[in-house]
């Protein structure tokens, strides 16, 4: 109980005092005190003030500890919290809560109301401001009732049976294409098998029927065939148009899904090699971050961040990044905040040939995260080269290798890193006149797979100033 308690909003606190005070919602004057006795010494009390046997001194001063009526006491205060947020829940849909009354209405066979709510619910499904399968999901709850009402007046009254079987199968079809989405993308990275039942029949029939015109099903349908079939870009281009001309149909979190599903898959093309992914991935991410798409709760994430000031610096938007910088730094978290930025003022001075700030500000970072290790391990690899460290360069690159082992670094991060110490290898090994040896470098750098942009792009240079 304590737990649910600790959750709640002020607001939510506020108006629990009101709800408990209400004879209709409670009627226990102990779970009241209890209420208030929490709400007065806090969320974050010592925990000595929360001891069943303190508490129970202050709920009932005259009288000896009983842990029964305690537990009772707790439990009704529990069930009285629970009715409270199953009414906030359901009120917090106006389609559903008219809805709702007309069905009531049904049942107590009052036509003349019935008739009012189902008005009034259909008015806020207009008013609704999202075409997701949220919205659809109404229309078929809308259509359902509507037939249960028709059902019951005489056997000539006229059904709305296509228009209940065409808004349930809108909200099927919205539903699987965009679970399946999601399994597709879950089994890429977690190496899971899923059973994808009649998906091919559906992925056909959406086709067929061309449900393109609602967003619910075109936004999930090309970003399931863009993740299947990485090859045919026309899949990805439809998705991007489908996004920009619908993004306002969908609720803040859903957009931010949307836009995450575009940018996975443009990643994967990047690190397959695609350079004309890495601007399309620079717009997402610019884009979902001013229109603040990509920032949940006045926070960001700090492999966004990250990403952002990585790409702006493949793509040289120096100043953008610069800006960057001090301007989103807020929004990280303030644990990693200042790593973060001595890391990705590090990446701009290292872009900038500036070595010694680069490796000054390097020093400043703390390497909890990982992948933030090994990329700043990537950065001293190319200035070592650069600057000639070779034996510098030797001893990095086998302690890197060592230090992935030992990690367990997961998926395409490994082989990533991987393939940029085994081509650094052989870049330093190669003999620069044997032009045989340095085409096929060349040929083995392109191909790698996978590969960070900025890396590939900085062993071809490295090859060409051979």
């Amino acid at each position: 109980m304590l737990e649910v308690f600790n959750a709640l909003s002020k607001k939510e606190i506020r108006d629990l005092r009101k709800w408990l005070h209400s004879p209709a919602h409670n009627q226990r004057e102990d779970v009241q005190l209890l209420f208030e006795y929490l709400e007065n010494i806090g969320q974050e009390a010592d925990e000595k003030l929360l001891l069943k046997e303190t508490v129970y001194s202050s709920l009932f001063p005259d009288e000896a500890f009983d842990d029964a009526k305690f537990r009772q006491t707790t439990h009704f205060l529990l069930k009285a919290i629970e009715e409270y947020f199953i009414y906030q829940e359901l009120r917090s849909d106006e389609v559903r809560a008219k809805t709702g009354l007309a069905r009531v209405y049904r049942k107590k066979k009052i036509p003349k109301a019935f008739g009012a709510a189902m008005r009034d619910a259909h008015k806020e499904q207009e008013k609704y401001p999202f075409r997701n399968e949220h919205f659809h999901r109404n229309d078929f709850l809308l259509q359902l009732e509507e037939y249960s009402y028709r059902e019951t007046q005489k056997r000539t009254a006229e059904m709305n049976l296509q228009d209940l079987g065409n808004a349930l199968e809108v909200t099927f079809l919205a539903d699987k294409l965009r679970y399946s989405y999601l399994m597709i993308a879950h089994q890429v990275v977690y190496k899971t098998e899923y059973d994808f039942g009649m998906l091919e029949e559906v992925l056909k029939y959406v086709e067929e029927k061309d449900f393109m015109s609602i967003p619910a099903i075109a936004v999930y349908y090309y970003g399931y065939k863009a993740n299947v079939e990485k090859d045919n870009p026309s899949h990805f281009q439809h998705l991007k148009t489908t996004i920009i001309e619908n993004e306002s149909k969908f609720p803040q979190a859903e957009r931010r899904d949307i836009y995450l599903m575009a940018i996975n898959y443009l990643i994967n093309r990047m690190n397959s090699g695609d350079s004309l992914a890495v601007k399309e991935l620079f717009e997402f991410y610019k884009n979902g971050i001013e229109k603040e798409i990509l920032i949940e709760n006045e926070s960001l994430s700090r492999f966004t961040f990250r990403n952002v000031v990585s790409l702006g610096l493949i793509l040289k938007e120096y100043g953008f990044v610069e800006k960057f910088i001090p301007t989103y730094a807020t929004f990280l978290e303030s644990k990693n905040r200042d790593s973060i930025v001595h890391y990705s003022r590090a990446l701009l001075h290292f872009e900038r040939k500036d070595y010694e700030t680069a490796m000054q500000l390097l020093m400043q970072v703390e390497y909890d995260d990982l992948l933030m290790n090994l990329s700043a391990k990537s950065m001293l690899i190319r200035m070592f080269y650069e600057e000639d460290e070779l034996d510098a360069l030797e001893s990095l690159l086998e302690s890197m290798r060592t230090y992935m082992q030992r990690k367990k670094v997961m998926g395409y991060h490994k082989s990533n890193f991987s393939n940029l110490i085994r081509m650094t290898k052989k870049l330093v090994k190669i003999n620069p006149f044997n032009r045989e040896q340095v085409e096929k470098l060349r040929k083995d750098v392109v191909e790698a797979n996978p590969m960070g942009g900025r890396e590939r792009n900085w062993l071809l240079q490295q090859i060409d100033a051979l």
